[in-house]
C-alpha cells in the first residue's frame, strides 16, 4: 500500500527528473523538500515506490528516475494542472486570429503548439464527414489552364491547377459550368457529391469534354480527399534535442512519426476522459513503434460540432504539467475560434 507521503516522494522525483534528468536520490529530496522526516524514511518510501514498480534504479547505487507506470501515477492522481500565463494565453490569441482559412488556422495552431511545448505538435483535420460544400470556384490562369478551387462550410480550402484542352478556354463556358457546377453541389455533403459528380458531364456535348472531364476528374479527387482524415505536424526537430532520452536510435521514432496512418489509429485508440483529455505513456504505444514516448491529446470543435484531435509528441521524460495546460488551452480557444467563424459565416 502506498502511502499519501511516498507519492509526494514519486511527485518529487518525477518533477527533478524531468528537469535535471538525472536519478534523484533520498538526500536530494530531504535537502531541497519540507518532508519533515529522515533520509531513511524517505530511503524506505522509495523502496515501497520501487517494490510497486513506480520507479526503478538505473544504475547501482544511484538515485531513482520514474518508470511508465510512475509516469501514470503522476499524471492520473498527482498532476495539478497550472494555468498559463497571460503572456501564454495572448500569445495563443494572437497568433491564431491572424488566421484567415482552415488550413491556415491548423498550420498555425502546429507551429504554436510545438512552440509552446518543445514537442512534436499534431492536429488532426476535423472529420468532413457531414461536411458540405460552400462554392466552387473557376479561375482562369491562362488559355489552357484553370485553378479550380472547392470551398466547404467548415472554412476548408482546397485547390487544384489543372490543364484543361489543348485550345484556348471559353470564358463564357467557364462561367457556365462554374455556374451548373454551384447549383449541382451547393450544399452537398462529400458523399453525395461524389456521386453527383459521377453523371455531371453526361448533361454536356462531347465536343466539350476537353474542358468538362479534367474539371469534374478533379473535382472528384478533392471531394474524396477531403473525405479522408489527415494529419499536421511541426517540431519533429525538437525530437533530436531530446535524443538522449531515447535508448538507441532516435530514427525508428521519426519513422513512426511520418506514418500518418499509425498516428491517426493511435488517436483513435486513446480513449479520451470526461474532459475529452487522454494521455498515452511509454509502453502504452509500444505497439505503435513509439514506446519511449508519451502522447497528450484534447478534442477540439470544429464547425458543425465535428470533433477532431490535437495533441503532442515527445519522450516519456517530458514536462507533463506544462504540456497538458498547453494542450487544453490550444484546444478550446481553437473550438471557440472555429465556432466564431462558423457563426459569422451563418449570419
Amino acid at each position: 500500500m502506498v502511502s499519501d507521503r511516498s507519492l509526494e516522494v514519486l511527485r518529487v522525483i518525477v518533477q527533478d527528473y524531468i528537469a535535471s534528468r538525472e536519478p534523484v536520490g533520498s538526500r536530494s529530496i530531504v535537502e531541497r523538500y519540507s518532508f519533515g522526516v529522515s533520509a531513511a524514511t524517505i530511503r524506505n518510501d522509495m523502496a515501497i515506490l520501487e517494490e510497486e514498480e513506480l520507479i526503478v534504479a538505473p544504475h547501482t547505487s544511484s538515485g531513482r528516475i520514474p518508470t511508465d507506470k510512475g509516469y501514470r501515477v503522476f499524471v492520473d492522481q498527482l498532476t495539478d494542472l497550472r494555468p498559463l500565463t497571460s503572456a501564454q494565453r495572448q500569445a495563443i490569441e494572437t497568433f491564431l486570429g491572424q488566421s484567415t482559412d482552415l488550413d491556415e488556422v491548423l498550420a498555425r495552431t502546429v507551429r504554436l503548439l510545438s512552440q509552446l511545448t518543445h514537442q512534436v505538435a499534431l492536429v488532426q483535420y476535423p472529420t468532413l464527414g457531414h461536411s458540405r460544400i460552400r462554392h466552387l470556384e473557376l479561375v482562369p490562369l491562362s488559355s489552357t489552364r484553370v485553378m479550380i478551387v472547392l470551398i466547404t462550410d467548415t472554412g476548408r480550402v482546397d485547390q487544384r491547377i489543372i490543364e484543361v484542352s489543348d485550345t484556348p478556354v471559353d470564358d463564357t463556358f467557364l462561367a457556365e459550368l462554374r455556374a451548373r457546377l454551384n447549383a449541382a453541389l451547393g450544399g452537398l455533403g462529400l458523399t453525395d457529391a461524389a456521386a453527383a459528380l459521377a453523371t455531371f458531364g453526361d448533361q454536356f456535348a462531347p465536343t466539350r469534354a476537353p474542358v468538362v472531364a479534367p474539371v469534374v476528374s478533379s473535382l472528384m479527387e478533392l471531394v474524396v480527399a477531403g473525405r479522408q482524415d489527415k494529419l499536421l505536424m511541426a517540431g519533429a526537430a525538437n525530437l533530436a534535442r531530446t535524443e538522449e532520452d531515447f535508448s538507441g536510435s532516435i530514427y525508428p521514432v521519426l519513422e513512426a512519426i511520418e506514418e500518418q496512418v499509425t498516428l491517426l489509429r493511435l488517436f483513435g485508440e486513446m480513449a479520451p476522459g470526461p474532459d475529452g483529455f487522454s494521455v498515452s505513456i511509454g509502453r502504452e504505444n509500444a505497439s505503435f513503434g513509439l514506446g519511449e514516448t508519451s502522447v497528450l491529446t484534447s478534442g477540439y470543435t470544429a464547425s458543425g460540432g465535428d470533433l477532431a484531435r490535437l495533441g503532442v509528441l515527445g519522450p516519456t521524460r517530458m514536462d507533463y504539467l506544462n504540456n497538458m495546460a498547453a494542450v487544453r488551452a490550444v484546444a478550446r480557444y481553437l473550438s471557440r475560434l472555429l465556432g466564431d467563424d462558423h457563426n459569422d459565416d451563418g449570419r
